[in-house]
Formats: structure tokens, C-alpha cells, sequence
């Protein structure tokens, strides 16, 4: 932003004012009216917009800037000529305006808009004709109905009524005879830095010496030449005074060290939009969403897109940056692509008749009304209380309430009276009035900070108590602060507000350097394979960071701003370093140094900045002891006699003398060393430097890649190819971003072969993958809002409401169609694989695949309020279906839909461009997300169950009461009787989350009580996932291990088409429950079980283990379920199972099974017998209470109400050991007691010493972790 143009030859670039524009009506074309701006022909004349024209620039043209004449005409007078009587007010109007060229490299505009007298006779005759025309047209219209244009209205708003003609025709005439016309003029300086303040007093003095009585000291050629030729710029850290017209103008700019130049007063933001709105404006700003500001005054716009751009330090806006749109360029407004714009509103227009093609993620700033509306679902800035309450307390000493002052806008219409002299003392805009004093005692009463201080210490904040000084000089209780005072004011209160920002920024970010991924050898490779490469570990920088900082952090991460800031980064090894990130570096060091690497930075402790008194004394004495003086104004060689003085008039100039600069002033141009010549060419932009210019071209274009390759619109030419070709890059740049964020997230979420493949570390949190999908809806958001119909209505009739969705509204009038169509005709619904056919015949229903029924679920949840949520969660529910390209597809098919909502030039109707976006939104498939389900927590869900027995050995229906009970991640259905003589039945509960484990029993009644259970299925019916709960086994009395009721635990069934995906994905797979042979014991249905060896066992028992270990390291959110480590197919529970096993005597005795809990309760006896006898060898006190507690939880196990067989008892002894730790003591008291040597072989591994303490070794990794149990893992048992 403190750029300076890049450097020609010579001193060129040094110069203070690149150009002189003078802007205006060209009399020889007279009036043209200006289409393009946009204006009816309903307006009276005096309110139409004609063309202007630039009719004089100084000098011609500077190779290092060439001068753009379409674009400055456009901003210089964005809404073209306007004309006013000397009934109107005709004040002079300040604004500034910015022009970002191609390569970001940026230029200034300072404008003075005054109105001359016309003297043209033509002009004021074409005038009045317009006017009989219009009057003739108005009379009749008035003559029909009696109300009168909304435009008329507005300009006698002051008379309330008014109707009647005769007032009509006196506010809206213009008569030759009577009447004065005026025309504005504008003169307007074009400079490399933005030194607001010193051209607005530059061109205040030009202004006044055209407009005083007397003429000026010299002809306006000579300042006019000053300025372009013999003001240089300010070196840094140095300050520089030259001469206006009467009076010396005083400019400084900031040192090497120092934040970089910002002269737009923040004062006058904080004012406009009130400290709350402003930080939140501000993070809209960060996480790069689409932001309008929206004012009747041009220069707020631009004090208030300069103000919040400034306080991104050390970060810089990367996208669209248009503070000014001219009327000629709103259909800009449906760039689908971040942006930061400014729309000048027209007087008495409504905020709701404002119609903008996408609000999903629009930020919409209404500077006049003091009053934002908020894109839904941002996160919000961290430690935003304390921060708040840090500036107010800046604020505060400068006499500013936090709140904002409205004072300065009372209402938008008086803006008109903004007088020159105002804005030479800058009252209106807020500034202190001469009773200060009154001022502090009024703030210390202040309700935004009562209000503040209230939240802070409910939050458990620690303030420091607010002492508000009264900074007041003698000098300033004698009379009004002088111009200069207040300026002085203004900039410590710049420079003190954005020391505060920029110290969150050093605060939040200062490891950032150990997160850089440095992997290309030289600049040339990193530059080719830019975009393959990993430039930031972000889940090692998320995972190191406060908990509450997570949300912002982890949407800022992914943003262009954050992602060029790495890029400068990691060039700065090659290149000179960009001069933002050579001083927030320095301030990152300077904090070490203090903190000695303090454990501090990584806490969320807020620390307050620490620099301001020392940042605003420098500024302070640059101002007050000058460096540099400039030339002084001077008399040229002119012609005689031409360009005379007139008051009023600005003279026609003489152009041969302002053409170029004096041949040998290089008296400071020598001063620009070498040294000093590459800092400037570095500030141009770091990336266009020492490459050659293919590679940099392709640089350009590939490697900032997304929504970078349209930067900037071009302001000059506005022909239909050129509209064209840019909203082709649109949607090219759309097509690419698709790419990307679906690369990225298949990349993140496939785990292990993505390492494979050489992508770094792919280890995805919940919290990325969250930020990634939330990424991706808002792409969606964006491509359905470009080239959309704006005129298109809301569907269902109603307003446009905050946060429309192009997406949703898109859906909803396909949805209406084709509900049409059913009332006349079944439309086709595609349908899955006929029904899911078991080995048995009893299947699920198949659930049929209908994009409209998926728009119902989302309609029906009333946790959802507007339509934005709506379209955020049909995205998320499509993506977890896997169905969201499929869906889009259908969406699309409706070609007669998509012609009328959407222009020719839309993403959505180039066939090619939309079939690949298809394409890339498909490879979404071969991952599985739960993006819906893990989102919307509290939403009713219906769940579909089937039991399917074993009909071959079984009855398929049980006389008994059978009931089942459903437990998932996030709780359970409770107990559930099954309807007699059904399998399937069909229950809604809040939604469960992942469904993790099935309980499954009856009551043993009635003759066939007896049932073989196969499996039993459960699907939700919202999101079709299908989960299988393995069986196998008996439930009945006096049948297999004689239980009642079994815990199964589950898996999740993939689709036909998942299951070819995954084999391509090599993605490993969910570990499923314990299989039926497994589970069959001993006595297994077939006799002919193949056992594991004893090494095998081991392994097994070692791989259970080192499983749950590995679940404890990885972060929370990733964990997933301990239920399937514990008791799955190969879990814990099943692998002490076969160590058990293991040479266990399993002959039938009197034709009974035996189980290895039959040996438990054995131990037990024997623990509670000899410790009655007493024990008279030297037991250990450890290995007497490790009995107590054995034998205390087993009998807990075997007396709960529960009807459990024996292989279930087991498994929960497992599971209270593992989670109470005792395990490791419970083994060796097994292995030693003497039931061992009646029920165990001579070779079995719980006999082997070397075994058993390996085993134990092995078990006591589990120690250190805090193991939680699934509630229906233990149900019942009271331990």
C-alpha cells in the first residue's frame, strides 16, 4: 500500500505527484447523456447524469505509470457531469479515489469537485429545451394520477407536500432568463502514496485562489508545476514541507521499521460504524468474504476500505478492490469472488430496493446509517472482549466514543452541506468540539463500556481499571485546537489504533515461522511446482494453538491473504523481503527478545500492546522538526497575456510549460542511492522481481491461484468482448477453485496413501474438515450466484431476505416444477439396487434417491431459519449421501430452469465448464463424510431396524417379548419392545450420531423362546448410512452360553458402488464387529474352528493394544470409537479371548459346554475360600486387595439385573479392567491360582511365566490413559 510507482529511469520515481487532471464538460460535444451511469430519463434534467470528460492532464504520460484516461474520468466523477441552479447547493466536494493496476501495484487520486458558471450558450439552450420536454411529459403524468416522481419528491422533500404542479415546476425548472447554471469541474492530483492530507490542502489552496477576489502571488502554472516537478517524495522515516498557493504544506512518512504509510483518519471509521461493528466488519475482511460498503459519499467509502485495509497488517488484501464502483460497473457486483467494494447510494433510495445477486456471504457496511448486516455462521475474532475493550480504552483517550457518533451523519441528506470550511476545520466529521472537558465526563458514564466491563467479568476476564486521562494542553482549553493540532491528533491516533492490530497479529502469530514448510532447493523449482507443494504445516500450527482461537484460525489459514504471506515468506530466501514481513518479523523477534520464549505465546492470555507511546512520539517529532524542504513555487517562462485571471473560472493553462520538468533539478533526485532505488522497485510487489518473465507470467497466473487471476476489473473499457472475457475468467478461475478445494479434501480425508503419494502429513481434524466443507458450501454459494437473473423474485413470494440463497432459491423453483409434474404424472424417481437381500430373504427397503426428498428433510428441520442454512445443509446432507454431484447434475438437467434464472455468460451454462465441476465434485465419493450428521446434533432422525435370524437352524420368530436398544456417538434410544411377530420396525429419536453398538434380548417366554440371531440391521433414513450388527449366536435359556441378551457392536455397510471406490482408494476399512465363528466359542456350529497359535495370540493381543494406545494420541476430535477397540473383531476383549482359549481343557463334562468364565467364577471361589482360611505365606498386601477387587467386580457382573450369558460377562470384566487399569494386577493371580492346573493344559500360555509377564508389560501401556466407556458396554453393573 505505500507503494511507490516502479522506478523509471533516473529520479522519476521519486516524485511527490505523478499527475494534474482537470475534469469536465467538453463544449465542443456539449451534452451527451451518460447511459452507462445508469440514470432514468423519468429524472428532471438537473438530476441526469452527462458525460464528462478529462480535458487536461499534466504531463502527457510517465512510462512508469501511463496514464489511464477511462478510468480516471470514471472515478475522478463517478457519476459523470452534474448540473445545479443558483437556487442549489453548490458547494465543493473532497474525495479520494485508488486504482489497482493488474499487478497490484496501486496509484491515488485526490479530487476537488467545485461547479463553474456555464457560459457556453448552447449548453444552457439544450438544457432548457430538455426541461420543456420533461415538464411536458411530468404534466401529463401528473394530470393521470397525482402523485408525483419519487426523484421530484426527493428535491422538495423540505415543503412536505408535494403535489401540486406549481411547487413541481419551481423545484424542477431551470429558465434561460432567470436562472444561473453551473457545472462541476474537478481538478484532481495522482500520487504513488497515499498523502491524503497534504493534497486535500494542496487543492483547497488551488481551489480558493481561483475563487478569491484576488488573484494568487504567482500563476497557478507555477504551483501546479511545483508539485509535479520539483517536490520529491519524502525519504522514509524522514518529513518534508513545500508550499501550497499561500500557505506550506507539512507530509511525513513512516522509517524502514515502522507500520507502513496509511494518512486515511481511522478516527473518522471508528466514528462512522462504531468500534463493535468495525472489528466485525474487520473479520468479515480477514476470512475473505464478499464485503460492500454502501454511502452517498464517496470519500467515506474510501476512508472506510483504506481504514479497515490498513489494519490488516502485517497481512494485504488479495482480491477484488474497488472502493469506488463507478455506476457504469455494477454488474462487478456478481463477481464470484471475494471483494471488497464500495456503491455509492443515491439520495432516498431504500436498503431493500437495493437488489444484489448474492448476500450468502455478503458483509453489507451502511457507513450513513451506522448499520451492518452479517454474512450467517462466521467465527468470531479471538479474545474479541478484551481486544474491544483495548481500543475503546485508545478511543477513550482521544475523546471518541466506542460506540461511533452518529453526530456526524445526522441523516444522510445532509450530507450536501459538507462546506469547504468544514472540511478545512473537519468539525462535522466529529472532531473534538472545544468542550472537551465535558466530552471525558460524559464517556466515563459510557454505556458500550459499562457494558463491556459487565461481560468481561462475567466471562471471568481480568480488566485493568480504566483510568480515561484528560490529554488537554493549555493551549487547547484557550480556544479551538488549530488545524494543525488536530491533525497531529489524528495521526497519533492512527498510528496508536494500528499498533493495536498489528500487535494481535504478532501475538497470535509469533511461531508462525516454525510452521513454514521450506522444501524447493532455489526460487526457479519452488516457482514450478508451486502448486503441488505444502508451504504451511497447518494441523501441526492448529494443533499448537489455545482452543478458543480454533475456529477463526482454522477458516483464516485457508485464505488467499494468509497463503501470499507464507509465498513471501518462503521467497524471502531467494529475495530482498517484502517490506511488510521485514517488519512484523522484526516485531516477532523483539518479543522473543523480551519474552525469552515464553510458554506465554502459546496460552490465550491476552496481552495488551505495549509500543503505543513510543510509536506516536515518533510521528510527533517527524512532524515537528522537518527534514526536508522543497523548492519554492517559482515563476516559469510563459507566454504573456494568456490565461488570464477570473474569478470563479479556472484558467485555461498553459500547457508547453507543464509538459515536462526543469532538465537538471537533480539536486534531490542524486539523494535516491542505489540502495534506496531497489527499496523502492521492492515495494512495487515482491513477486515481480530477478525472474525471467515467463516464469513470472506463469507465476502470476498459476501460483496465486485462486480468484487471483482477476485481480482487478479494468475501469477503461467497458466494451462487451472486454465484459466478456473478463467474466470468462471468472468462470475459469471458479472451475480451478473447484479443483483445488476438492483435490484438498480428498487429499486430507484419504490418510495414509495421500502420504504415499508425497502430499506431507494428512492428518485432517473435525475442526479442517469442517472448515473445508464449510469452504467448499460457500464455492457453491458463489458459481449459483454468477450471472444470476438479480430481477429473479423469491419463489415463495415473499421479500428478499437477509442471507438469500442463490442455491436455495434455485432448488426451491426446481422443486416446484416438478411437484407440478407429479400432481400430473409419478416423475421418475431413481431407485438403488432392488432391496438388500440377506441369505435369509428379510432385507431393508430400499431407500429411494430423490433429490426433492432431501430438500424435504431440510425443510423439515426447524433448527434452520433462513435459506442460506437451508442450502448449507442440502449440501452436506448430498455430500454425506454422496450424492451431491449427482444431485447438482438433476438440478441442472432442467435446462429450461437454468435459461430463465441465469445470463448467457453464467458459470452454470457453459456446458463444458459445468460438466467438469461435476466431475470433480464426484471423486468426492470415494471418501466418507459425516458432515451432516455430526453437525445437526439435536435433529429428529428416523432409524429403520430389521433382525435377521438364521432360519436354518432357528425359527425366524420368537414367542417371547423381544426388545433392542441403539446406541450411537452422541446417546441412545433407550429400550424398545419389537412389535410381536416383527422383525422390522421403524423408530424417530434424536439424532445418535454414529451408531456404535445394538443391545439385543427377550424375556424367555412362551415355547419357542429359543432364537438364533444372525445380524441386525439399522439404517437413518435422512442420511441412508446403513449399519450392521453381527450376531451369531444363541439367545435363550439353557442354549449356547445361555444368555438373554447380547451387546453387538457395529459397522458400517458401504453401497455396491463404495465398495469398487474403496478398492481403488486403498483406504483401510472400519473395524467390524466380531465375526459369528469367532463368537461361537469353543463349541462352534461346525466343530471345525481353526485355532491361532500361541505366536499369533500374542501378536494379536499386542496389536489390540498398541490400537488403543494410538487412539489416545491422536487429537480428540479425530478419535473415533473405543467400543470397536475394545470389543470388535479385533479388539481387546477378543484377543485376551483366545489367549483364554488357549489349551484350555474343552472336553464336554456330563455333555455341558464349558467357558472360560466358568474358570473366572472357579478363581473367585478359591480367592474368597483361602482368604478366609487365611493365608500363611508372605502374601503381599498389593496381591490381597488385588483379590478383593477380582472377586468384588465379578460378583458385581454376576449379580446384575441383566440377563448376560457367560462369553458377555467376560467381556465386561475385560472392559472394567481396562478402564479401572487393574488388568495387569488381575492376570498374574489367574495364572497362579490352582484351578489353572484342573482346567488348563500343560502348555497353555496363561501356564507360561515368560508369557504371562510379557503380557503384563504389554497391558500396563494402558495406564496413563483415561479410558471411558460406552454407558451400554456396562449397563447395570455397579462397580
Amino acid at each position: 500500500m505505500s507503494g511507490s510507482g516502479a522506478p523509471g529511469p533516473g529520479a522519476a520515481p521519486c516524485r511527490f505527484a505523478h499527475y494534474f487532471v482537470l475534469c469536465g464538460i467538453d463544449a465542443e460535444s456539449g451534452l451527451e447523456p451518460d447511459e452507462l451511469a445508469g440514470e432514468n430519463f423519468d429524472q428532471s434534467p438537473l438530476r441526469r447524469t452527462f458525460k464528462s470528460k478529462v480535458l487536461a492532464h499534466y504531463p502527457q504520460n510517465i512510462e512508469w505509470n501511463p496514464f489511464d484516461q477511462d478510468a480516471v474520468n470514471m472515478l475522478c466523477m463517478p457519476k459523470g457531469l452534474s448540473f445545479r441552479t443558483q437556487a442549489d447547493n453548490r458547494d465543493p466536494q473532497l474525495h479520494s479515489f485508488i486504482i489497482t493496476r493488474e499487478d497490484g501495484s496501486r496509484t491515488y487520486g485526490f479530487v476537488l469537485t467545485f461547479y463553474e458558471e456555464v457560459t457556453s450558450k448552447q449548453i444552457c439552450t439544450a438544457m432548457q429545451t430538455l426541461y420543456q420536454m420533461h415538464n411536458a411529459e411530468q404534466y401529463s403524468s401528473v394530470c393521470a394520477s397525482s402523485s408525483c416522481s419519487m426523484d421530484s419528491l426527493a428535491s422538495s422533500i423540505d415543503e412536505g407536500d408535494a403535489t401540486s404542479l406549481a411547487k413541481l415546476q419551481r423545484y424542477n425548472s431551470y429558465d434561460i432568463s432567470r436562472d444561473t447554471l453551473y457545472v462541476s469541474k474537478c481538478i484532481c492530483l495522482i500520487t504513488p502514496l497515499p498523502f491524503m492530507q497534504a493534497c486535500k490542502k494542496f487543492l483547497i489552496q488551488l481551489y480558493k485562489a481561483v475563487t478569491s477576489q484576488q488573484p494568487p502571488p504567482l500563476p497557478l502554472e507555477s504551483y501546479i508545476h511545483n508539485i509535479l516537478y520539483e517536490v520529491p517524495l519524502p525519504p522514509p522515516g524522514r518529513s518534508l514541507k513545500f508550499y501550497g498557493v499561500y500557505e506550506p504544506i507539512i507530509c511525513q512518512r513512516p522509517g524502514p521499521n515502522e507500520l507502513p504509510l496509511s494518512d486515511y483518519p481511522l478516527r473518522e471509521v471508528f466514528e462512522l460504524l462504531g468500534l463493535e461493528n468495525l472489528v466485525q466488519v474487520f473479520t468479515c475482511v480477514l476470512l475473505e468474504m464478499q464485503i460492500l460498503l454502501y454511502s452517498q459519499d464517496y470519500q467515506r467509502l474510501m476512508t472506510v476500505a483504506e481504514g479497515i485495509t490498513t489494519l490488516l497488517f502485517p497481512f494485504q488484501w488479495q482480491h477484488v478492490y474497488v472502493p469506488i464502483l463507478p455506476a457504469s460497473l455494477l454488474h462487478f457486483l456478481d463477481a464470484p469472488v471475494p471483494y471488497l467494494m464500495g456503491l455509492q447510494s443515491k439520495e432516498g433510495t431504500d436498503r431493500s430496493k437495493l437488489e444484489l445477486p448474492q448476500e450468502a456471504n455478503l458483509c453489507f457496511v451502511d457507513i450513513d446509517n451506522h448499520f451492518i448486516e452479517l454474512p450467517e455462521e462466521f467465527p468470531q475474532f479471538p479474545n474479541k472482549l478484551e481486544f474491544i475493550q483495548e481500543i475503546s480504552e485508545v478511543l477513550l483517550q482521544f475523546g471518541i466514543p466506542p460506540e461511533g457518533n452518529l453526530h456526524c451523519s445526522d441523516s444522510a441528506t445532509k450530507l450536501k452541506n459538507l462546506v469547504l470550511s468544514d472540511l478545512v476545520n473537519d468539525k462535522k466529521n466529529g472532531n473534538i468540539p472545544s468542550n472537551t472537558l465535558n466530552m471525558y465526563e460524559l464517556l466515563k458514564g459510557n454505556e458500550t463500556i459499562a457494558r463491556l466491563q459487565a461481560l468481561a467479568k462475567r466471562t471471568g476476564v481480568t480488566m485493568e481499571k480504566m483510568a480515561i486521562t484528560t490529554p488537554l494542553t493549555e493551549k487547547e482549553k484557550d480556544g479551538k485546537l488549530s488545524c494543525e493540532e488536530l491533525e497531529l491528533r489524528d495521526y497519533k491516533l492512527n498510528v496508536q489504533l494500528r499498533e493495536v492490530f498489528a500487535n494481535r497479529f504478532t501475538q497470535m502469530f509469533a511461531d508462525y515461522e516454525a510452521f513454514v514448510i521450506q522444501a524447493a532447493p532455489d526460487l526457479e523449482s519452488w516457482l514450478t511446482n508451486r502448486e503441488q507443494m505444502q508451504n504451511f504445516d497447518k494441523a501441526s500450527f492448529l494443533s499448537d494453538q489455545p482452543e478458543p482461537y480454533l475456529p477463526f484460525l482454522s477458516h483464516f489459514i485457508e485464505t488467499q491473504m494468509f497463503a501470499t504471506f507464507i509465498d513471501n515468506k518462503i521467497i524471502s530466501q531467494w529475495e530482498e523481503k517484502d517490506p511488510f514481513l521485514r517488519v512484523f518479523d522484526s516485531r516477532i523477534e523483539k518479543i522473543r527478545l523480551y519474552n525469552v520464549r515464553a510458554p506465554a505465546l502459546r496460552t490465550s492470555n491476552y496481552q495488551k500492546c505495549s509500543t503505543l507511546k513510543e510509536a506516536a512520539q515518533s510521528i510527533e517529532q517527524r512532524l515537528m522538526k522537518i527534514d526536508h524542504t522543497a523548492i519554492h513555487p517559482h515563476l516559469l517562462d510563459m507566454k504573456i497575456g494568456q490565461g488570464k485571471y477570473e474569478q470563479g473560472f479556472f484558467p485555461k493553462l498553459q500547457s508547453d510549460v507543464l509538459a515536462t520538468g526543469p532538465t537538471n533539478n537533480n539536486r534531490w533526485a542524486s539523494r535516491s542511492t542505489n540502495t534506496q532505488r531497489r527499496k523502492d522497485r521492492l515495494r512495487q510487489h515482491s513477486e515481480h522481481i530477478g525472474l525471467d518473465n515467463d516464469l513470472r507470467e506463469k507465476y502470476m497466473q498459476e501460483a496465486r491461484s485462486l480468484g487471483k487471476n482477476l485481480r482487478q476489473p479494468k475501469l477503461s473499457d467497458l466494451s462487451p468482448a472486454v465484459i466478456a472475457q473478463t467474466n470468462w475468467k471468472f468462470v475459469e478461475g471458479l472451475l480451478k477453485e473447484c479443483r483445488m478445494k476438492t483435490k484438498r479434501m480428498l487429499v486430507e480425508k484419504m490418510g495414509h496413501e495421500a502420504v504415499e503419494l508425497g502430499h506431507g502429513e494428512a492428518n485432517i481434524t473435525g475442526l479442517e474438515e469442517n472448515t473445508l466443507i464449510a469452504s467448499l458450501c460457500d464455492l457453491l454459494e458463489r458459481i449459483w450466484s454468477h450471472g444470476l437473473q438479480v430481477k429473479q423474485g423469491n419463489p415463495q413470494g415473499g421479500q428478499r431476505n437477509k442471507g438469500k440463497s442463490a442455491l436455495w432459491s434455485h432448488l426451491l423453483q426446481y422443486q416446484e416444477r416438478e411437484e407440478k409434474q407429479e400432481h400430473g404424472a409419478e416423475s421418475p424417481v431413481a431407485v438403488g439396487p432392488e432391496r438388500r437381500k440377506s441369505d435369509t430373504g428379510i432385507t431393508l427397503p430400499t431407500l429411494r434417491v430423490s433429490l426433492i426428498q432431501d430438500m424435504r428433510h431440510v425443510q423439515n428441520m426447524s433448527e434452520i431459519k433462513t435459506d442460506v442454512g437451508r442450502a448449507r445443509a442440502w449440501i452436506r446432507l448430498s455430500l454425506e449421501k454422496k450424492l451431491l454431484s449427482q444431485h447438482l447434475k438433476q438440478l441442472l438437467s432442467n435446462q429450461a430452469l437454468a435459461k430463465k434464472l441465469y445470463k448467457r455468460y453464467a458459470f452454470l451454462r457453459c456446458e463444458e465448464e459445468r460438466e467438469q465441476f461435476l466431475y470433480h465434485l464426484l471423486s468426492l465419493n470415494a471418501v466418507d463424510y459425516f458432515c451432516f450428521t455430526s453437525v445437526f446434533t439435536t435433529i429428529m432422525i428416523p432409524y429403520r431396524s430389521v433382525i435377521i435370524p438364521i432360519k436354518k437352524l432357528s425359527n425366524a420368530i420368537t414367542t417371547s417379548n423381544p426388545w433392542i436398544c441403539v446406541s450411537g456417538e452422541l446417546g441412545d434410544t433407550g429400550v424398545m419392545q419389537i412389535p410381536k411377530n416383527h422383525l422390522e420396525m421403524t423408530f424417530e429419536c434424536q439424532n445418535l450420531g454414529k451408531l456404535t453398538t445394538v443391545q439385543i434380548g427377550h424375556d424367555n417366554s412362551g415355547l419357542l423362546a429359543k432364537w438364533l440371531v444372525d445380524c441386525v440391521m439399522v439404517r437413518n433414513e435422512i442420511t441412508g448410512h446403513t449399519y450392521k450388527f453381527p450376531c451369531g449366536r444363541w439367545l435363550g435359556k439353557g442354549v449356547d452360553d445361555g444368555s438373554l441378551e447380547r451387546i453387538l457392536i457395529g459397522e458400517l455397510v458401504s453401497s455396491t458402488s463404495d465398495e469398487e471406490l474403496g478398492k481403488q482408494c486403498r483406504t483401510p476399512p472400519q473395524q467390524k464387529s466380531p465375526t459369528v465363528t469367532r463368537r461361537l466359542s469353543i463349541t462352534s456350529l461346525t466343530g471345525k474352528n481353526t485355532k491361532p497359535n500361541a505366536g499369533q495370540i500374542q501378536e494379536g493381543i499386542g496389536e489390540a493394544v498398541n490400537n488403543i494406545v494410538k487412539h489416545f494420541h491422536k487429537p480428540e476430535k479425530e478419535r473415533g470409537s473405543l467400543t470397536i477397540l475394545l470389543c470388535g473383531e479385533n479388539g481387546l476383549v477378543a484377543a485376551l479371548e483366545q489367549l483364554f482359549h488357549h489349551g484350555f481343557k474343552s472336553a464336554r463334562i456330563f455333555h455341558k459346554n464349558v467357558f472360560i468364565w466358568d474358570f473366572i467364577e472357579k478363581a473367585v471361589a478359591y480367592f474368597e475360600t483361602s482368604d478366609q482360611i487365611g493365608d500363611n505365606e508372605e502374601a503381599l498386601l498389593l496381591q490381597r486387595s488385588s483379590c478383593k477387587t477380582f472377586c468384588h467386580y465379578v460378583n458385581a457382573i454376576n449379580t446384575a439385573p441383566r440377563n448376560i450369558g457367560k462369553d458377555g460377562k467376560f467381556q465386561i470384566l475385560v472392559c472394567l479392567g481396562t478402564r479401572d487399569h487393574l488388568l495387569s494386577q488381575w492376570i498374574p493371580l489367574l495364572a497362579e491360582c490352582p484351578p489353572i492346573t484342573r482346567m488348563y493344559e500343560e502348555n497353555a500360555l496363561l501356564r507360561d511365566r515368560m508369557t504371562v509377564n510379557s503380557l503384563i508389560r504389554v497391558l500396563q501401556t494402558l495406564q496413563d490413559f483415561n479410558i471411558i466407556l460406552e454407558g451400554s458396554l456396562i449397563k447395570g453393573v455397579d462397580v
